[in-house]
């Protein structure tokens, strides 16, 4: 019972209170005390006792324990500020705008003062005297203009190779045969040499060319002719080589690859041999992958023996070098040099 009318006193004491607060005319505090005006524009500290509500102003704003605190005249510009709110979320950006229309192109400006012509350039210096003894590409067909690579030479076919700068002996152009030669039967295509019993190392020399070397020297003097019969201008000297072992057994020249080049003729010229490995890739590199010389899409013999059994050819199809079998038939595009 006593815990049910204590409950009760504070309640009748907290609507006292609150009911105070709500008054907003004059208020007697202390019994009398003073008066305080509710219209005042400053915030006033009443202070009431918990068991007697009796108020009294607490000009210092403290009440005591056994009081509770209550402050008139919160409200207006005045009053006590509330704690800020938390910062919204941004807002979705906006749609963009449109491009605006392009300004009007500018006047085009003055032509600038022309430079200064510059320097003549120094003509290389060529180390071979240049021969005018090729037709190029003008109307006629006169033989006078100075030879390049691609213009008809002076045998009728077409230069493949120029010595610049002086590097190979003897000669400073070769020359392509304007067809390829032509085996016994007008076949197209022959072998790189016979098995007649002329080319063994050793006398009798019993040993046919397709199954031994055409060389008699050995070690590397037989290292060094080969280097030399393989490279530019190289392809005379081998020919001269293969075409003496069949020479020596008698063998027609229409039977093999060096004696078809070395039998060859044109209108102007006698002189044409069986080109080396490296003739051939020039012939590859600055006539067919041009898309000139009429070569066949297959083999092409050269003049360079490989080994006893094999010897270098171009492949004119895919534009590479192998070496196979004297035995086997290729074609043969003769070379000249001057």
């Amino acid at each position: 019972m006593t815990t049910h009318s204590k409950s009760k006193s504070y309640s009748r004491r907290s609507a006292g209170v609150l009911l105070l607060v709500g008054v907003l005319a004059g208020v007697t505090v202390g019994g009398g005390v003073g008066v305080i005006a509710a219209s005042s524009t400053k915030s006033v500290t009443v202070c009431a006792d918990t068991k007697t509500n009796v108020l009294r102003y607490a000009k210092n704003g403290k009440c005591l324990k056994t009081e509770t605190k209550v402050v008139l005249n919160q409200t207006g510009a005045d009053g006590i500020t509330g704690a800020a709110g938390a910062k919204g979320d941004t807002g979705a950006a906006g749609t963009a705008g449109a491009k605006g229309d392009t300004g009007t192109a500018g006047a085009k400006g003055d032509t600038g003062a022309a430079g200064a012509k510059g320097d003549a350039g120094v003509n290389a210096t060529l180390a071979i005297t240049q021969q005018s003894v090729c037709d190029g590409s003008d109307a006629d067909t006169t033989a006078n203009e100075v030879c390049k690579i691609g213009m008809t030479g002076p045998g009728g076919g077409l230069i493949f190779f120029v010595d610049y700068n002086n590097e190979y002996a003897t000669y400073d152009y070769l020359e392509a045969a304007p067809t390829d030669g032509v085996f016994a039967s007008s076949a197209a295509t022959g072998v790189w040499a016979t098995t007649t019993a002329k080319c063994g190392a050793t006398a009798p020399q019993a040993t046919d060319c397709q199954t031994a070397t055409i060389y008699t020297e050995a070690g590397v003097a037989l290292a060094t002719i080969r280097g030399l019969h393989r490279g530019l201008f190289g392809g005379k000297a081998a020919t001269g080589v293969i075409v003496a072992r069949h020479d020596a057994g008698s063998v027609a020249k229409n039977l093999y690859a060096a004696g078809v080049a070395d039998d060859y003729t044109t209108a102007t010229a006698s002189d044409w041999w069986l080109p080396s490995k490296d003739e051939l890739e020039k012939m590859q590199e600055n006539l067919n992958n041009k898309g000139v010389g009429g070569f066949a899409s297959g083999g092409y013999w050269s003049s360079s023996e490989d080994d006893a059994y094999t010897a270098w050819f171009q492949d004119f199809g895919f534009g590479l070098q192998y070496s196979n079998r004297k035995a086997l038939t290729y074609y043969v595009r003769p070379v000249r040099a001057f």
